[in-house]
């Protein structure tokens, strides 16, 4: 395959959780009805995973009002918004087409025990050619910051004096509060000595 090919589908590939057969996930995808677009949710145990890159399907079954019901999802679609890994399955099989044949508590697939925390996963693209851009460039050395100086000018400048100085005076201005915040509360806590003129109490 060329590389122009492999680039593409590179570019498609969204950040998914880590799921396999066996797995009850819950799939958000968007669906379209005239002008109106609404989240629908599928959940179902997932039955099989195949292909790879940006041709990866896999297909959920579940079962509605005694009848079995499969739908397949591209992995890396964009109509999808997220999915949710509900339970890990206990399974030593690839493909579960074995369920189709079963009803009732029988087409349940057993859970697998706690094997640690879920990984959290920001939906979105795998490799974001804009973040990634915008990362190169802050890494190249004539970034400049969001005055229009590079890090070089700044320097030459004196931008470490400039901010040793601030540091200093955020010091002395710390010290100057904290005295002024003392100062009345001693002068709370002393009581006031009784002037001369004061009659003497009899």
């Amino acid at each position: 395959m060329s590389t122009v090919i492999d680039s593409l589908e590179r570019a498609q590939l969204r950040r998914v959780p880590s799921f396999q057969p066996g797995d009850r996930v819950k799939v958000h995808f968007q669906v379209i009805e005239g002008t109106r677009r609404r989240t629908q949710v599928f959940e179902g145990v997932v039955i099989k995973r195949q292909g790879h890159g940006a041709r990866e399907t896999f297909t959920v079954r579940k079962q509605s009002f005694g009848v079995g019901v499969e739908r397949t999802f591209p992995v890396h679609s964009p109509k999808i918004e997220r999915i949710e890994v509900s339970a890990r399955g206990d399974v030593r099989r690839a493909k579960l087409y074995y369920l189709r044949e079963r009803v009732g508590k029988r087409a349940r697939v057993r859970e697998r025990r706690y094997t640690g925390p879920e990984e959290r996963i920001e939906p979105g693209l795998l490799h974001d050619p804009v973040a990634q851009l915008e990362a190169e460039a802050a890494l190249s050395e004539g970034a400049v910051d969001e005055m229009g100086e590079t890090a070089e000018e700044v320097v030459d400048a004196g931008g470490a004096e400039d901010t040793a100085a601030e540091e200093t005076s955020a010091e002395d201005t710390a010290v100057e509060e904290s005295a002024a915040e003392e100062a009345p509360a001693k002068a709370e806590a002393e009581p006031e000595p009784a002037s001369e003129d004061a009659p003497a109490s009899q």
